[in-house]
């Protein structure tokens, strides 16, 4: 495994890689990808090896645009092509009826794939290099907190990845919004476009619970760090058990604790979204007994990010 900065001579040798059956991890505007050639089973089959992910469990395809969608996914409804236009390149994923040649290891055995053309132009330079769709998933070892940054890569995947591309912090910080459209439109992640933007263009967007996985990020315990961590009103918490405990917070520091992670002052949602994994992943490398997450608003990209956290704190 090496780490490279994300360069026109870098970006090439991870185009040669990825012809060759490689699986190489980049960064995207969301967070930091972990990708093969979408149509190449073996290269898609080491996915799942390096993430020890289960099968069940389905990818996202990045591709260039919408000449290249059309090799993965069948012809776009009307709302589905609204959102398009109004959200691509961007992080939204699309659940969409897939074409035949996208194979089943990639969707899951669903007869639909989930689909988004990103913005970072790293991930678009690898695209266009390549000519070809990428199936990626986030880098990261499944289950565990997602890399925003090209170490946390490295840590958490190590010499399985045969490169690994620097291009800084993600921008977003959080995975993207994953959307289904058929049979009604429905929220099945949220993420970094809120859902209100979404439900501005498609009306109410359900809520879907149970059934077969059809997208990433849906298991109940999901995006933990090593650390136990629950969910829990700081100014609730006795002073008795802040003292091996980190904190994760909004705007505000309780005394007592070994450690705080103030996500943003001001209060600024977005602010705190950028910084959200990258917090998580400092408290968790320094070996407290718990990470105590106070609650964030239900709102904007606070759903995204309390989706995460109950995920987290689901297995404590």
């Amino acid at each position: 495994m090496q780490t490279l900065p994300a360069g026109p001579e870098s970006i090439a040798r991870a185009v040669r890689l990825l012809r060759d059956g490689g699986v190489v991890a980049f960064p995207t505007e969301t967070v930091y990808g972990l990708g093969a050639l979408a149509f190449d089973r073996a290269a898609v089959a080491r996915i799942f090896e390096i993430k020890r992910r289960p099968s069940f469990d389905p990818l996202i395809v990045h591709v260039l645009d919408h000449r290249m969608l059309a090799r993965v996914a069948l012809e776009l409804s009307a709302l589905s092509q609204t959102l398009a236009d109004s959200f691509w390149p961007g992080p939204l994923t699309l659940v969409l009826r897939k074409r035949a040649a996208v194979p089943d290891l990639v969707t899951a055995g669903l007869p639909t794939v989930a689909v988004r053309i990103p913005s970072h132009p790293v991930v678009r330079a690898i695209l266009r290099g390549l000519g070809d769709p990428i199936a990626a998933p986030s880098a990261n070892a499944f289950g565990a907190l997602s890399a925003t940054r090209a170490e946390h890569v490295a840590k958490g995947l190590g010499a399985s990845v045969d490169l690994i591309l620097d291009g800084g912090p993600s921008e977003h910080g959080l995975e993207s919004t994953i959307v289904a459209v058929e049979p009604e439109p429905a929220l099945l992640r949220p993420g970094a476009i809120p859902a209100e933007a979404i439900e501005a263009l498609a009306g109410p967007l359900a809520r879907l619970s149970g059934g077969p996985v059809i997208a990433p990020g849906l298991l109940a315990h999901h995006y933990a760090p090593r650390t136990p961590l629950r969910l829990i009103d700081p100014s609730a918490v006795p002073a008795a058990e802040r003292a091996r405990a980190a904190l994760l917070a909004l705007r505000e520091e309780f005394a007592g604790y070994a450690a705080t992670r103030v996500l943003a002052r001001s209060g600024d949602l977005r602010e705190a979204a950028s910084g959200f994994f990258e917090a998580l992943h400092a408290l968790d490398a320094l070996g407290l007994d718990r990470i105590d997450a106070q609650p964030l608003p239900r709102s904007g990209l606070g759903l995204a990010m309390m989706d995460r956290l109950e995920r987290a704190a689901s297995g404590g």
